[in-house]
């Protein structure tokens, strides 16, 4: 299940205070980011913070308006010093969950996944702020040498948000319709179709059990799928981790044609 708004909340503060810790024990804030190689730390904690101030302000302007400004326009600029820069971070983090605290899971909300299937709503962004997060917070953790796994209840809810939120459109699939399954170690699995009425996925709450289908699909025949821990799937999703750590079946080249499709183009 989804974690509560409650819960959601706790996640981005303790990643971010996770994210803050390793930062801190890094030798210097000039040191590259392996995971972004065209950032220094500095750079990561900066892009970071920036995220959260944008969609506290977002989150803040109502329903389903944006913010005229970007994410760097109108905030004090990230300091250059390791710990002024510390404060900015918690600054930020405070200033997210402070306003979605504020307005709840359900309000509306603008976000730019509007044709996908996750909702456009405070909480929705609210999930998908943990992802980003706890994903920055590996890579600042692996920066430092001493990379941990995103946190089982994280890491399980990344798996099916980044499916139901990136890789779901209404933007038709340009190639042949296929169905894709994923499969985390930790029991939990989802299927991701393919065709010419974009895409769309859905978990299959039980092992044994298949998902809803539209007619004409076969629910038991998958043409490509991946397995791995839960961590690894959200890795190898955000280009953390090469893909082919996975364990993969079925036709791989689903997988090239899915990392190369844009529906925005």
């Amino acid at each position: 299940m989804t974690p509560e708004f409650p819960d959601l909340l706790r996640l981005i503060d303790e990643r971010s205070t996770a994210f803050r810790a390793a930062v801190a024990a890094a030798p210097g804030l000039d040191v590259q980011v392996p995971t972004c190689p065209e950032w220094t730390l500095f750079d990561l904690v900066r892009h970071l913070g920036q995220v959260q101030r944008f969609w506290a302000a977002t989150v803040a302007a109502g329903p389903f308006a944006r913010p005229a400004k970007s994410a760097s326009d109108g905030a004090p600029a990230a300091p250059r010093e390791r710990e002024a820069l510390l404060t900015w971070s918690a600054a930020s983090t405070q200033e997210l969950v402070d306003a979605l605290r504020e307005v709840g899971p359900d309000r509306g909300c603008w976000t730019w996944w509007g044709t996908s299937q996750s909702p456009q709503t405070c909480g929705a962004v609210a999930r998908h702020q943990v992802q980003e997060v706890a994903v920055h917070t590996y890579d600042a953790q692996l920066t430092v040498g001493a990379p941990q796994p995103l946190p089982d209840e994280v890491a399980l809810d990344g798996v099916d948000e980044f499916l139901s939120t990136i890789c779901t459109t209404t933007v038709a699939w340009p190639h042949e319709p296929a169905a894709v399954d994923y499969h985390a170690t930790e029991g939990r699995s989802w299927r991701n179709w393919v065709s010419d009425d974009g895409a769309r996925a859905a978990r299959l709450p039980t092992a044994g059990t298949t998902p809803a289908t539209a007619a004409g699909e076969d629910p038991d025949v998958a043409d490509a799928s991946a397995r791995g821990t839960a961590n690894e799937l959200v890795l190898a999703f955000y280009g953390r981790i090469p893909l082919d750590s996975l364990k993969l079946d079925g036709n791989r080249h689903l997988f090239d044609q899915l990392v190369a499709w844009d529906p925005e183009r």
